[in-house]
C-alpha cells in the first residue's frame, strides 16, 4: 500500500481469495482494502492514538440523506454530548483534493452540522472550523484534540 503522511500503525491485514482485507476496529470486521480504505483506517487511528478521540465516538461509512439523495460519509466523530463534531472525507492517495471534494463534504455538513471538516488523501490534509454564525470557515493547522 501507499506510504502516507500520517504516523505508521500496525494493522491486521489478511489475504482471502487473492484480495487483501484490513480489520476495522470501529466496525469490528474485515474490510476490503482499497487505497481509500487505507487512508480511512490510518486517519481513524490518528484520531484515536494521536488526538485521543474514544473509539465509541467514531462512526464510519454511515448513510445520510442529502437533498433527498442517499450519501455516505467516511468518518464522523461525535462529542461527548452526542453532537456531530468532525466530518472527515477520505480519498485515495492518487486522488487530488480539489473544490469538488470540498463541495462534497460541505453538502454532507448541511445535514450533519459538524463543527470541523477534514479532507484528506493521506498525503495532504485540510482542516476547517465552521463559523455558523458568520457563515464562513477558518483553515486550521491540525484537528483539535479530544476534550
Amino acid at each position: 500500500m501507499y506510504k502516507l503522511n500520517l504516523p505508521t500503525y500496525k494493522f491486521k491485514i489478511i489475504k482471502k481469495d487473492a484480495k487483501h482485507y484490513i480489520f476495522d476496529a470501529i466496525r469490528k470486521k474485515n474490510i476490503f482494502l482499497t487505497p481509500e480504505e487505507w487512508v480511512r483506517q490510518h486517519f481513524v487511528q490518528y484520531l484515536i492514538t494521536e488526538k485521543k478521540y474514544p473509539k465509541s465516538l467514531i462512526a464510519l461509512e454511515k448513510e445520510i440523506k442529502v437533498n433527498g439523495l442517499k450519501k455516505r460519509f467516511d468518518i464522523l466523530v461525535f462529542n461527548n454530548k452526542g453532537e456531530h463534531e468532525i466530518i472527515v472525507e477520505c480519498k485515495a492517495p492518487t486522488i487530488k483534493i480539489n473544490q469538488t471534494t470540498f463541495d462534497q463534504i460541505a453538502r454532507y455538513n448541511l445535514q450533519l452540522k459538524a463543527k470541523y471538516l477534514i479532507v484528506t488523501n493521506g498525503l495532504k490534509h485540510y482542516y476547517c472550523k465552521i463559523d455558523f454564525e458568520n457563515k464562513k470557515y477558518l483553515f486550521l493547522e491540525d484537528v483539535p484534540c479530544y476534550k
